[in-house]
């Protein structure tokens, strides 16, 4: 799979700080499907725990991390994200969004798995 467009829903020229932020990304392949994601720097990611006043990240879906939020590392990121028809990028988009009946379907299936092997 290849991407065929990155789209900024917030330019990001408004970005402020390009090393504390984070941003929404519409990212179509060339199959058609466009996916949604946030990408964001490690900087942000500690201003999101000050701003709540906590000394972790509280559980959400994942972010895409770069050092600065540049159309250029944007895009390298993502490629990485396209192995393995683009195994990784879809996992991201549906991490928030997958039914909790799946999630324990599936590991029902591991666990028996697991257990034929012992």
């Amino acid at each position: 799979m290849k991407i065929k467009r990155i789209n900024f829903p917030t330019s990001l020229q408004k970005v402020e700080n390009i090393k504390d932020d984070n941003i929404d990304v519409f990212v179509e392949l060339d199959d058609g499907f466009t996916y949604t994601l946030v990408v964001g720097t490690p900087k942000n990611l500690e201003t999101l725990m000050e701003k709540e006043n906590i000394e972790y990240l509280p559980a959400m879906p994942p972010m895409i991390i770069v050092k600065e939020l540049t159309e250029e590392n944007i895009r390298k990121a993502l490629d990485t994200f396209l192995d393995n028809n683009a195994y990784w990028l879809k996992l991201y988009y549906l991490a928030g969004e997958l039914d909790m009946e799946i999630l324990e379907n599936t590991l029902s299936r591991i666990k028996s798995e697991i257990e034929e092997i012992l």
